[in-house]
């Protein structure tokens, strides 16, 4: 949760910064980097800019557009870190943020009301990824409740619902339909992963383990080390040993049945694997 936070208001301190320079030397509206880190609803572009469906949910222009999805996302990520890890709420941000990019392009290319403005328009925001996580938590302990100012208790459904029928409503009357639709992305996203979770599937356990294998080739091997262990030079120095070994391996068996085989170091996971039947 933290992590996320972080990236998102360091992307927004720097685009800030490079906007600031370029702007003393040509004019600003030709600032490139909007296009660069937006999602753009037209398909022919987006296929030249595949990165902008992981950098649009990441990237904010407003104070206050980067201020309420900060807070949101805080509010709401420290309830879902209740309940699962934080592995878990990265996978329902950025998948939602996916669910909510997909939403986005597909009505822009589908709906005719569209169809002058998919030219030009853009995705930016963490909102889709931040609403999937909401209505995520949101159905998966709907009895939950938190105390809002002038509303006193309220259960987390009933934010989530008010929330998305107020996105509803927006389509047609306010002037960021697209940002809208893919909201209700992000959201329908938050409530698969809930409603699946339930029934004891985690359809975000694919892209956590596909995160894992992508990681492993930038991380450096360890140098194999052998070690040498002197001979037994009689019988009762051979059982001492054995007996040794076999208190250690026993020891590190109990280790993994209490804390899994992750818990393991590195020297006992040798261990355990060069032992000799």
């Amino acid at each position: 949760m933290i992590g996320l936070i972080a990236v998102n208001v360091a992307v927004f301190v720097l685009y800030h910064v490079l906007r600031m320079f370029y702007s003393l030397f040509t004019d600003i509206r030709d600032f490139p980097l909007d296009h660069w880190l937006g999602a753009p609803a037209d398909v022919d572009t987006l296929i030249g800019r595949p990165w902008t469906l992981i950098t649009y949910m990441f990237f904010h222009q407003g104070i206050l557009h980067i201020l309420f999805n900060m807070l949101w996302l805080y509010w709401f990520g420290r309830i879902f870190r209740t309940y699962f890890s934080g592995w878990q709420l990265v996978n329902v941000y950025i998948l939602g943020g996916l669910a909510g990019a997909l939403f986005y392009v597909l009505s822009y290319n589908i709906f005719p009301v569209f169809a002058v403005e998919k030219h030009f328009a853009i995705l930016l925001g963490a909102s889709a990824g931040v609403l999937a996580v909401v209505m995520a938590i949101s159905c998966h302990v709907p009895k939950y409740t938190v105390n809002l100012l002038f509303f006193g208790r309220i259960r987390l459904i009933y934010i989530a619902l008010v929330t998305l029928v107020l996105d509803i409503i927006s389509i047609s009357t306010s002037d960021n339909s697209g940002g809208h639709i893919a909201h209700l992305g992000g959201a329908f996203f938050g409530y698969l992963f809930a409603v699946n979770f339930l029934k004891g599937r985690d359809i975000t356990a694919w892209f956590g383990r596909f995160c894992a294998w992508t990681g492993s080739f930038f991380k450096s091997k360890p140098k194999l080390k052998v070690a040498y262990k002197r001979p037994p030079t009689d019988d009762r120095e051979y059982n001492r040993q054995k007996n040794e070994d076999q208190q250690e391996i026993d020891r590190i068996l109990d280790k993994i049945s209490k804390g899994g085989y992750e818990s393991l170091t590195r020297k006992e996971k040798e261990i355990l694997f060069h032992q000799k039947g």
